[in-house]
């Protein structure tokens, strides 16, 4: 069953063809100035991969990927349809060469069947998945925030085009510098409030926040969210979080992190038991340091028209499949669905 939350007297300033413009205006800037910033070369990137290479996206472990097979393949061969290609690009890097501190990005569509639908996620997945090859001196806090700030230069810049070419949409959104901080950090000031309540409340006072290290344990005895234990280091990552004032609430830009080297590797699938996977090719890679030392994330395309055009839900700037109440809760509110 669908959630969707309607904004109190919430009107789109832009219509479905104003929308649409500005849609390709957002990803063709957006684009180009992340791959200036990083130093990255556009590549072509599968739909679906081979279940047994070990290449798909966990995500948090419990979702199920879409799943087919093929009379041209061997039929024991189970084929997925990706949910990310967060350990693909890493694998990618290695089959083209890429040398230190350039990497590449590629668009990403996928299909996440279990996803909880609302204002803010759907079961078509659209971003731009990135990767870069990095040294064993990088593999810091320090460089992690340089380059958490080159994208948030981007975004800065796609901020002033937006005042520029779209005035009615109001005054800029995002603050001159972004705001670190941890998870443990974070339910030290906040330890009466739930992980997402953490989040909304840092955003509303920063507007825009780097929160890192995602996936362990914290003294609470909680984790502040999942986070699949084989692609991020879990001490070395973090999401990009801005305050979206239609909906009063934190809104993910992007999730990204140094990724997990071999001893990282071994410790995050002891955690969470899984060690099963280091059988798999992509984990033995991995482990046995044939793979480059790297940092990469994804960035929501959807997500970024979604918060630069000032919508309330995420089918206003994408095409998706909805069910009968988000439809008609949607159109009895003036925000129209692509």
């Amino acid at each position: 069953m669908s959630k969707v939350f309607v904004p109190e007297n919430y009107h789109s300033q832009l219509n479905l063809i104003e929308t649409e413009v500005a849609i390709k205006m957002i990803k063709d800037y957006f684009e180009r100035r992340l791959s200036e910033e990083l130093r990255l070369t556009r590549v072509s990137a599968p739909l679906f991969l081979l279940k047994n290479t070990g290449l798909n996206d966990d995500l948090n472990g419990t979702e199920r990927p879409v799943a087919f097979n093929s009379y041209e393949l061997n039929n024991d061969d189970e084929i997925e349809i990706i949910h990310s290609l967060a350990k693909w690009k890493r694998d990618a890097l290695y089959r083209y060469g890429f040398e230190a501190h350039t990497g590449l990005y590629t668009d990403m569509n996928a299909i996440r069947r279990d996803e909880t639908i609302d204002n803010l996620h759907s079961m078509y997945v659209d971003q731009w998945d990135w990767e870069l090859v990095i040294k064993p001196e990088d593999r810091t806090v320090d460089f992690f925030k340089q380059t958490v700030k080159k994208i948030y230069k981007a975004l800065l810049d796609l901020d002033f085009l937006m005042i520029r070419h779209y005035p009615k949409l109001d005054k800029g959104l995002l603050p001159e510098k972004i705001f670190f901080i941890t998870t443990q950090e974070l339910e030290d000031v906040y330890p009466d409030l739930t992980p997402k309540e953490r989040e909304r409340a840092i955003t509303k006072a920063k507007k825009a926040v780097c929160l890192m290290k995602i996936g362990d344990t914290l003294k609470s005895g909680i984790k502040h969210d999942g986070r699949a234990p084989d692609y991020d280091d879990w001490t070395l990552n973090g999401d990009i979080l801005v305050y979206h004032p239609i909906l009063d609430d934190a809104f993910e830009l992007s999730s990204m992190g140094v990724r997990v080297d071999a001893k990282a590797l071994a410790e995050q699938l002891k955690k969470a038991h899984a060690e099963e996977r280091t059988e798999l090719p992509y984990h033995q890679n991995v482990l046995n340091n044939v793979y480059p030392l790297s940092i990469g994330g994804g960035i929501g395309q959807s997500r970024l028209c979604m918060f630069f055009l000032k919508k309330a839900h995420i089918g206003e700037v994408q095409a998706s499949l909805w069910d009968e109440d988000t439809m008609r809760i949607c159109e009895e509110n003036d925000i129209h669905l692509l």
